[in-house]
Order: structure tokens, then sequence, then C-alpha cells
């Protein structure tokens, strides 16, 4: 019998590109609705993430926390989905450049935005974006060049980047610019994510966030 995999969520939180990436993949999931304050900081829960937060998932035995890591692994686990270009190539070097450059400096520099963090000149030199400036910019200019960024392929550094960069936009944490906005299009239209956003969304009415934003 097949390792169960199930999906640790909320529809308002990071746990949509989980999701999105499950549709991807295409493999038998069941999803566990959590609820923030409680049944995510319970001790079941913080057995699975001791952090109490989602998403994260189970496979098997196996737990993974942390969306650039479940991306990574759901891609590698069930590589019939083509959703990691083939370990060893050309490729796989630009598949694991702009997954982490979304995980870390990304995930910095909007968080920074987000808090009216401002770095001075001086410090520039110690963040891994740099300068927020400079990091659109270098998105800009990828996202602009090729239609996916780890060889002209679909991967699971698009779910990635592309819902960094979705998020970003939607909650003003990074720049809405036309590269941007066409790249989210074309990679939001897919049926995976489609079908992604309409559970999540189906879903918002029976678990809302109490007197919060999203996580």
């Amino acid at each position: 019998m097949a390792d169960e995999l199930v999906l640790y969520t909320h529809p308002m939180s990071r746990g949509r590109v989980a999701r999105w990436m499950l549709e991807e993949v295409g493999q038998p999931y069941r999803a566990e609705i959590l609820v923030y304050g409680q049944s995510m900081k319970s001790p079941a829960y913080l057995a699975i993430n001791p952090m109490g937060k989602v998403p994260a998932i189970r496979h098997g035995n196996t737990v993974v926390t942390e969306n650039a890591a479940i991306c990574a692994y759901l891609a590698d686990v069930f590589p019939q989905a083509k959703l990691a270009p083939e370990p060893g190539s050309r490729e796989r070097g630009a598949y694991y450049r702009w997954l982490f450059v979304a995980a870390g400096p990304l995930e910095q520099a909007a968080t920074n935005r987000a808090l009216k963090v401002s770095v001075p000149a001086e410090r520039e030199p110690m963040m891994g974006y740099g300068t927020y400036e400079k990091l659109m910019d270098v998105l800009d200019g990828l996202v602009s060049e090729t239609e996916y960024v780890a060889g002209g392929r679909f991967s699971a550094a698009d779910v990635y980047l592309g819902s960094h960069l979705a998020f970003g936009m939607q909650f003003g944490t990074i720049e809405k610019r036309p590269a941007f906005e066409r790249y989210v299009e074309r990679i939001s239209a897919r049926p995976a994510a489609v079908r992604a956003r309409e559970i999540d969304d189906g879903l918002l009415a029976q678990h809302p966030v109490p007197g919060a934003a999203a996580r």
C-alpha cells in the first residue's frame, strides 16, 4: 500500500502554495485543516511541526515543512510529474538557484518591506538580497527573458517563485510590474493552480482567520 500523503494547512495561509504543488503532482492526498491558535498549536500538530505553523506535509513517515522544501521534495519523490529538471543537468542549477532565491533573499526583502524596515546603505552588504530595488530588477529580467525559470519548462521553482510574486503583489510587499503580472497570470492559469485555488477559496467561509491576516 502506498504511503499516505497528508497536507496540514489552512485556506488562508501559505498552505495554498503546497496545495498547488500537490495538485501539480497529481497524487492522491488528504488535507487536514488546522485552526489558528487552536489545533495549529495543539500537542498533536506540534509533534509534526514544532513551529506551530502551516503548511506541512506527511508522506508515510516523512514530514516536510517549509514551502520551498515541500515543493522540492514532491518534485523529487514523484518524478513522473516532471516538475524538476534531471539531477546533474544544467537546468537543475537554475532550478535550485531560483527556488532558493525565492526562499531566501526574496522572503527577506518582502518581509522587510512589509515591516517597513529600512536598511541603512552601509548595512546593505549584510543583506542576502543587497537592496530591494536590485532584487526586483533581477527578477524582472528573469521572468521577462524566459517563460519559465528553469530551462524553459514549468517546474516546482515556478510554483514557489510565482506564488511569492503573486502574494507579494496582492499584499503590497512586491511591486506590481508588468513582467511579474504576465508571469503570474501565465502560471496561475494552469489547471492544477485553478483547482487548488477553487478548493481553498471554497474552504475560506468554513475556516476564517480569527481577526488576523494570512500567516
